[in-house]
């Protein structure tokens, strides 16, 4: 009984249809319709990697999970002849595991894990603040928690036509989602 009262309270004060109406808008945009800053402050849109398969990576320098830049850097080798690219967005949203400078950051990621893929400015992923990209991955791609982003090193992938397909989990290892790229690339 409880859901059919939430739904018709949606319905009467017009939040379902804002709700539809924003989830269509959402639909109807696609990652090319997106730009960032990268890490070296440059405007990038992200139309500049069309026809190539895209993996976005919420990143941190100070993180339990920040040895993931080795095999995201391994994948990045590997594949990238084949159309893959890695996109790294350092965050500072989760235990202020980000704090460092661009330069900081770009130079923790070059000196330590020879990461070679781009990287971009430091977003926020959550929240009022966060990064249109991250809305609209998020939207597109719900966790089985909901759509927030629940920590660094969570996983987008965006297929060779620019539709985001897989979302996963900050514990999911690049060694683990290499099969499911190569069945796509």
């Amino acid at each position: 009984f409880q859901p059919v009262l939430v739904l018709w309270a949606f319905w009467s004060t017009g939040a379902l249809a804002y709700l539809l109406k924003k989830r269509k808008a959402i639909s109807q945009q696609s990652f090319y319709d997106f730009e960032a800053e990268s890490i070296q402050g440059k405007r990038i849109p992200m139309s500049a990697y069309k026809g190539k398969t895209v993996l976005v990576v919420n990143t941190a320098s100070q993180c339990g999970l920040t040895p993931q830049y080795e095999g995201l850097e391994k994948l990045y080798q590997k594949y990238e002849s084949q159309g893959l690219v890695i996109l790294g967005f350092p965050c500072n949203q989760f235990g202020k595991q980000e704090k460092g400078s661009a330069t900081e950051i770009e130079t923790f990621c070059q000196v330590n894990y020879g990461v070679s893929f781009p990287m971009f400015s430091k977003v926020e992923v959550n929240g009022s603040q966060a990064h249109p990209l991250f809305v609209y991955l998020k939207a597109s791609l719900g966790g089985i928690f909901g759509s927030t982003i629940k920590w660094n090193f969570t996983k987008f992938v965006i297929d060779k036509n620019g539709r985001p397909v897989q979302r996963f989990a900050p514990i999911t290892t690049p060694e683990a989602i290499e099969k499911y790229l190569q069945e796509i690339l």
